[in-house]
């Protein structure tokens, strides 16, 4: 069974989409996905549909929802059945106290991202910038929206998809400082508005664009986004921007070489983290 879920919530098996529109079972589904080839235990699926509030009849109801993402697999396999059909028992595999979906060595979307995301980290701690950037960039690209968009999320499917927002715009924040590294300063500015227009209190997003600007000849855009940047925290949090915004604002008023591209190669050793050279 392929599974995404970086988007809208996809499952296919045999090659034949698997589809569920009641909400209910949909969610227990993409569940069981979030978790594939692990056991889900009954308590556990029965928080994320029903919260502190389930129904007298759980069990059944929730055995019923079993069945229903059973036929949809049997479908799926082409099988004709009267009851539930074994191999499609085989793929939702019923377990001591729960459920799992075992993805019979299928693809994942989760997994390949974090597998790149982990190599794009790595890389780019060991300071080679382009097989960084790279990796970071591939990772980004398995999304397609929001994770697990059109699913109807209890707490649990919650708590994961923020999880998975919140990677991704880690693996964002890393591939651009690769790109940074990389000189690619003009190519990103338009990127880098963008992100900062719609995340205004994301303070390392504005200080990549700070750079950039900088990098690619326009200073005093550059500190003009600092002091966007200064008024909407003022406003909506009453804070300041942080130290390290501060010393590469004063950096950019004194136009300090630090800030500039290091002119001997940008795929040599690692150095330190990208603006600290404007500390």
């Amino acid at each position: 069974m392929d599974i995404s879920l970086l988007g809208p919530f996809r499952a296919a098996h045999a090659g034949v989409h698997l589809h569920l529109t009641a909400v209910k079972p949909r969610k227990v589904f993409a569940l069981l996905a979030v978790h594939a080839d692990e056991a889900v235990s009954v308590a556990t699926l029965v928080e994320e549909v029903w919260g502190e509030n389930p129904p007298r009849s759980v069990q059944t109801t929730l055995q019923t929802y079993i069945l229903q993402i059973r036929h949809l697999i049997a479908s799926a396999l082409g099988e004709q059945y009267t009851g539930l059909p074994s191999s499609a028992k085989s793929v939702l595999v019923t377990e001591s106290g729960g459920y799992r979906l075992d993805t019979h060595g299928g693809v994942v979307d989760v997994r390949e991202f974090e597998a790149l995301s982990s190599a794009g980290h790595r890389t780019l701690e060991q300071g080679d910038w382009a097989a960084a950037s790279d990796y970071l960039g591939r990772a980004l690209a398995l999304w397609n929206g929001r994770a697990l968009a059109d699913v109807q999320r209890g707490v649990l499917l919650e708590v994961e998809a923020t999880r998975l927002e919140e990677s991704r715009m880690s693996v964002l924040h890393r591939r651009i400082e690769a790109d940074l590294r990389l000189g690619r300063h003009y190519e990103l500015v338009g990127e880098l508005s963008g992100l900062a227009a719609r995340y205004r209190l994301h303070e390392g997003l504005h200080e990549q664009l700070m750079l950039a600007l900088y990098r690619a000849g326009r200073r005093s855009d550059a500190l003009g986004i600092y002091h966007q940047l200064r008024a909407a925290l003022s406003r909506t949090l009453g804070l300041d921007p942080s130290p390290g915004i501060d010393h590469l604002y004063g950096a950019l008023l004194d136009s300090s070489p630090q800030l500039d591209l290091d002119p001997l190669g940008v795929a040599g050793a690692a150095g330190p983290p990208l603006l600290a050279r404007a500390n």
